[in-house]
């Protein structure tokens, strides 16, 4: 296999990875249409950074510790599972209670809920082990012979974490029509709930999963 074609094989089998849905597509999606699109543009630069870094993770050998550590994994999984549990709760309580969204915040705490979300979706995928794992597996199928190993997986981190970046992009575009409608509070309560159920089964799915071996 030449570069050219790992490089195109992988932004494929990548391309078809990033469409596929799960906690980060929900994230972003809630956030788009619950909060603005500056905030649901903070969670995908960080659930994008999460990717980046679980790539260099692997690039440069560390990655394969999850999948002979059964100690290490279980504590990143563990970990994970609680954050994502405890961010699911906190969306159930706001579809329960209800919130509104002021247009009239500070900058402080405007600037302080886009790092917040930020934050959220970096953590989303850092302290998600079977990320590390999977790159472990995934990456060196495309490794052309005679490359610098941690050059080439870097890249290829980097083309991941590039079209995770434009999907999510589209996605949060795709929401701007129906802003208003998503603004109503019924539909946010509604959205709430019902991103916060699905990353709570996300979290419990992942502290039952079986370890790294």
């Amino acid at each position: 296999m030449d570069i050219a074609t790992a490089l195109a094989s992988f932004a494929l089998a990548a391309g078809l990875m990033t469409l596929a849905p799960g906690i980060d597509t929900a994230l972003v999606l809630r956030t788009a249409a619950v909060d603005n699109v500056r905030n649901a543009l903070c969670a995908a630069i960080g659930i994008v950074a999460g990717v980046f870094v679980w790539g260099l993770v692997a690039a440069c050998g560390l990655g394969a510790l999850l999948a002979v550590s059964d100690s290490l994994y279980r504590l990143i999984k563990f970990a994970g599972a609680a954050y994502l549990v405890w961010l699911g709760v906190g969306m159930l309580r706001s579809a329960m209670t209800g919130h509104e969204r002021s247009q009239g915040d500070a900058p402080h705490e405007r600037r302080h809920s886009a790092r917040g979300w930020l934050l959220r979706g970096l953590g989303t995928n850092l302290l998600n082990p079977k990320v590390g794992v999977f790159y472990v597996s995934f990456l060196p199928q495309f490794m052309p012979a005679g490359v610098d190993v941690v050059a080439f997986s870097t890249l290829l981190a980097a083309i991941h974490a590039l079209l995770t970046l434009a999907w999510f992009g589209l996605l949060i575009a795709a929401t701007r029509p129906l802003a208003r409608a998503l603004a109503r509070p019924s539909v946010t309560r509604s959205l709430d709930g019902i991103t916060g159920t699905v990353i709570i089964g996300f979290g419990l799915r992942l502290a039952l999963s079986p370890s790294a071996r």
